[in-house]
């Protein structure tokens, strides 16, 4: 909604609902990965997803840089490449781990 709106008001709506359910998917990964790994491992796995979370935002500045630099900041918004290859790769972890959809509670 935030790249094909033209009213102010609805962009800000559309950018605190998007913050708000990024908050909620990192509490939710934050507390599969602290509650699926065995206590002696935790540690080791909380560093290496804090590793993958930071590396995969500043991929993430990296692309919309790029792709800003390329077709301008309007543009690239326009085109909903971020969105599109979001999509593209939660319907690809999916697929590649099963398990992943099946839960539907975070208790142990």
């Amino acid at each position: 909604m935030f790249g094909l709106s033209r009213n102010l008001y609805v962009s800000l709506i559309a950018l605190a609902a998007l913050g708000a359910s990024d908050v909620i998917s990192v509490v939710v990964r934050m507390s599969l990965v602290q509650l699926q790994t065995p206590d002696d491992m935790r540690g080791r796995v909380g560093a290496i997803n804090s590793l993958f979370i930071g590396t995969s935002n500043q991929l993430g500045e990296f692309e919309s840089g790029m792709t800003a630099g390329l077709f301008g900041a309007v543009p690239a918004v326009l085109v909903l490449i971020g969105g599109v290859g979001t999509i593209a790769v939660a319907l690809l972890w999916m697929r590649l781990f099963p398990g992943l959809p099946a839960i539907r509670s975070l208790e142990g």
